[in-house]
């Protein structure tokens, strides 16, 4: 029988997002874990909208990977953070240690204080991709 955390994050709940949610997503590449993708649309009901969607979204995915440029990464929060309803989840999603991209947490943790937000301490969310939620100053964990 899977453990809670085991099935939470086999239905993508982890992420925040719940049915009927717009979820947006930045930096897309051949190298994004679709099971990821799928997930989150499964839960939400809707398909994942890119970066050039024009409406205001209920929560946002960046796919970032080492090499990117780490003030392009903090420039790519605040715009994501500038279409997010009110307390949508964001996340950073990287390469796990050891894969190809990986990033070090720190870097993601610089560019989101750049970009005025806190970070969560890395969780997992697939065999190869990591997680950082993102919050603005003052709201808590």
């Amino acid at each position: 029988m899977p453990t809670v955390n085991e099935t939470a994050s086999q239905n993508a709940e982890e992420f925040g997002f719940r049915a009927g949610d717009i979820v947006q997503e930045w930096l897309w590449d051949d190298d994004v874990n679709d099971a990821i993708r799928t997930k989150i649309e499964a839960l939400t009901g809707e398909d994942l909208v890119d970066e050039d969607y024009d409406s205001a979204v209920d929560g946002v995915i960046i796919w970032w990977r080492d090499g990117d440029d780490e003030d392009g990464l903090a420039d790519t929060i605040v715009d994501a953070y500038g279409v997010l309803g009110e307390d949508g989840p964001l996340w950073v999603l990287t390469p796990k240690p050891g894969r190809p991209g990986a990033a070090n947490p720190n870097i993601v943790l610089s560019a989101a204080k750049t970009a005025g937000m806190n970070g969560s301490t890395p969780l997992t969310v697939a065999p190869d991709w990591n997680g950082i939620r993102l919050r603005p100053f003052g709201k808590g964990r």
